[in-house]
């Protein structure tokens, strides 16, 4: 099968077609999505050898529980190992010797054929179109912070970072009838917040001097400080970004505003399918190019291009 990898460079070329094992799945990918992940991890970022992906949909193809074979799906990308404590309390995403999607010890969906266990895959409404499915993985990431944080309407809120995630942290937000902020780059980045009803501009002195909670979704260690800096006392900082070696910043603030701060990673796809079968959020303004899996060379090359929003790989 034609599938995307890392083996020391990124290639494009032909991969074994994996075989679905007992209580797994093996799904037919339609559509993948190219998350900054991938990008950092082209560059080396968890030293991950394999192939690449873990927004996807597609269909099952291959299962020992026929009930699943034709269902178009989209998948958790964490599989743990079922049997430790954080396993057993529904914690997979945090299992110690978990294997993640296209990241970590588990060839991902940037393929023809990706293969998931029965227990991670959830079936996709039939009115939401691939286009929007594949925005689960990282809505679900968005609808975490909900997950962590008491939102209530009206509490001032800001998301540093006008990505892909960013935006959709500005939808979540917006759900939960907070007042949103995003802080960006791209004009035509922050007019997708603004035609949300969201506050958008380039410079933090235009926005208020401290909010509730502030979200930091940029990836740039540089912008933890800014964010620090904007939260009340007593109120919360939410860390989206994971960054690269390590981060020099002052933490006396942290104790001296007590400011409680969270780190957030990936979500239960259930609410996020749930939000957009309702339209909730608004994701085809967010794609700029939809290019075969042949293409996922230049498909990479635009997708780190300044104002680029999300960049799709379709199979044929």
């Amino acid at each position: 099968m034609l599938a995307v990898y890392i083996d020391d460079q990124l290639l494009v070329g032909q991969r074994p077609i994996p075989q679905a094992g007992p209580q797994q799945a093996r799904i037919k990918v339609n559509l993948i999505g190219i998350c900054n992940t991938d990008i950092e991890l082209v560059k080396g970022y968890m030293g991950f050898r394999g192939i690449l992906g873990h927004e996807f949909v597609g269909i099952v193809d291959a299962c020992d529980d026929e009930r699943w074979l034709g269902k178009r799906v989209v998948g958790e990308i964490n599989l743990g190992c079922g049997s430790c404590p954080n396993c057993y309390a529904g914690m997979q995403r945090h299992c110690p010797s978990r294997s993640v999607l296209g990241i970590l010890n588990k060839d991902g969906a940037m393929a023809e054929y990706v293969t998931l266990p029965t227990a991670n895959l959830h079936v996709v409404p039939e009115h939401i179109p691939d286009d929007v499915a594949v925005f689960t993985e990282p809505l679900a990431a968005a609808c975490e912070i909900a997950e962590q944080v008491h939102l209530v309407p009206g509490m001032k809120t800001m998301v540093i970072g006008d990505g892909k995630l960013g935006l959709l942290i500005v939808q979540v937000l917006q759900k939960y009838g907070c007042d949103v902020s995003l802080l960006g780059r791209h004009d035509n980045k922050l007019e997708i917040a603004r035609s949300r009803g969201a506050t958008a501009c380039k410079k933090a002195a235009d926005l208020p001097s401290s909010f509730d909670l502030v979200v930091e979704a940029t990836g740039a260690s540089a912008a933890f400080s800014l964010a620090l800096g904007k939260v009340r006392p007593r109120g919360t900082l939410v860390l989206k970004s994971t960054y690269a070696g390590n981060l020099s910043v002052n933490m006396a603030p942290l104790v001296i505003d007590e400011i409680e701060l969270i780190g957030s990673r990936c979500g239960r796809f259930g609410p996020a399918l749930k939000m957009l079968a309702q339209n909730e959020v608004a994701t085809q303004n967010m794609v700029s190019e939809c290019l075969a899996l042949s293409e996922a060379m230049s498909a990479f090359k635009l997708a780190q291009q300044p104002g680029v929003l999300k960049v799709l790989l379709k199979n044929n």
